[in-house]
């Protein structure tokens, strides 16, 4: 009898913790505001002089669907979202914005002005392996004449889990750090270096 009454409250405690999992439903997951880092404040200080710069508009590019540049799936129905006007373009433009800033090179008042457009955004938290892949066009214009008109894209992967708990917070931070890397590659770029020198 004993062995039963166990049985029953095992299975109960079961059947309430499956309940409560399905009442937390999905939700939506914020981005963490855009940082400066040492290795891009590095890369626009290398080399030879570079004029101060403005950021100008940044949007979704022509044909794409708005979904792409407001949320992206992180596991059983929980999604990813930017904090900047629950846009992915205006996160790209703040990355870029803060970049420029720590480097001393954000000008906003600048003939030389830097706009962009977000191609592709895509996160794939996977079972063991987390794949995720972002894309913009960047643009600079120098008193309307354009100097520097190119896309990039940065693709990363990471070592995910079945395990939500482990599997979220991955994706997030590796979704994120994409938006750092791309904007690395912009100022790696020889052609975008030109574009901004004095």
């Amino acid at each position: 009898m004993n062995r039963l009454m166990r049985s029953m409250r095992l299975l109960a405690m079961a059947g309430v913790m499956v309940a409560a999992s399905q009442l937390v439903g999905c939700a939506s997951v914020k981005m963490g505001q855009p940082a400066a880092s040492v290795d891009n404040a590095v890369k626009l200080r290398d080399g030879s002089g570079k004029a101060p710069v403005a950021v100008g508009a940044f949007a979704l590019a022509a044909g794409k669907p708005a979904s792409l540049d407001q949320s992206v799936g992180v596991r059983g129905g929980n999604t990813l979202a930017s904090p900047i006007d629950n846009s992915f373009a205006q996160y790209l433009k703040e990355t870029l914005r803060v970049e420029l800033e720590a480097a001393q090179l954000l000008d906003p008042g600048a003939q030389t002005r830097i706009t962009g457009t977000l191609v592709d955004s895509m996160l794939d938290p996977g079972m063991s392996t987390g794949k995720g892949r972002l894309e913009a066009r960047f643009v600079v214009t120098h008193a309307d004449t354009v100097k520097y008109d190119r896309s990039l894209a940065v693709e990363s992967e990471w070592e995910s889990s079945f395990v939500g708990a482990v599997a979220i917070p991955a994706a997030v931070q590796n979704y994120q750090l994409m938006y750092r890397n791309l904007v690395g590659q912009l100022f790696d770029d020889a052609d975008f270096r030109k574009a901004l020198a004095r």
